[in-house]
């Protein structure tokens, strides 16, 4: 009998917001694998910290590189492509011995999460089952109170690696807008906004729905330096809001 890979969103970081189903499947599971850089817990696997039951068997998989390397590299490309292929045999050791394996993934598994990697891999060969999980900038935009799009309005959601022509050209052509993986981006990103004419109205968000938050207009912020949990969200329906409350 074949185990079930099980991909779990825990939300944007606050553990209230983990879903009720979510909450089930983890207590449930025979084992839990989490994503995280090496020597750390990851934020997925500290959102879950006090819900696991003690005789759950924990998979850490732990990334050969990060940051150090950039990610057009060709040995950052065949570390992480490694690893992923490595993580894929660790988890399916599991799933072949008829272990349920549930893999966090922070925010949504299939929006930018690492579990794709292993969703692709093992999926077409073991019974599969993905719970939904709220995603990081739904998390922001709430805690900011920040009515994000409206009627015809178009989102764009950009990662903030994008060249910043790029992102002048995608920005210039949207109502409403999120910048994912700030990070070491943020000047970058300030000069795209700046040049497409949105840096007013963006609000910047530093790790949403966590305890030591911070929500604040980008153009009031002093300096360019963001955690990994950071974006900047910039509402299309700002024009009109202004015009429904005057």
């Amino acid at each position: 009998m074949k185990g079930t890979l099980i991909g779990v969103g825990t939300g944007p970081g606050d553990p209230e917001l983990l879903t009720v189903k979510a909450l089930r499947v983890l207590q449930n599971a025979d084992v839990v694998a989490h994503f995280a850089k090496r020597g750390r817990k990851g934020n997925a696997r500290r959102t879950v910290e006090s819900l696991l039951k003690p005789s759950v068997v924990e998979l850490p998989l732990d990334y050969p590189v990060t940051t150090e390397i950039d990610k057009a590299d060709s040995d950052y490309i065949d570390a992480i492509q490694g690893f992923y292929a490595e993580a894929a045999a660790r988890v399916e050791s599991h799933l072949r011995e008829g272990r349920d394996v549930a893999v966090l993934s922070e925010g949504d598994p299939l929006f930018y999460g690492s579990y794709m990697h292993l969703h692709v891999r093992l999926a077409p060969r073991y019974p599969t089952r993905v719970i939904p999980g709220i995603t990081a900038m739904s998390g922001c935009w709430s805690q900011a109170g920040l009515p994000i799009v409206q009627g015809d309005d178009v989102l764009s959601v950009l990662p903030g690696t994008l060249a910043e022509a790029e992102l002048i050209r995608r920005l210039s052509d949207t109502e409403g807008f999120v910048i994912m993986k700030v990070g070491r981006n943020l000047a970058k990103i300030r000069r795209a906004l700046a040049a497409a004419g949105k840096l007013d109205g963006a609000v910047y968000v530093e790790r949403g729905t966590m305890d030591d938050t911070r929500t604040q207009r980008l153009a009031e912020k002093q300096d360019d330096e963001a955690p990994y949990f950071s974006l900047v969200l910039g509402p299309g329906w700002q024009a009109r809001l202004r015009e429904a409350v005057a």
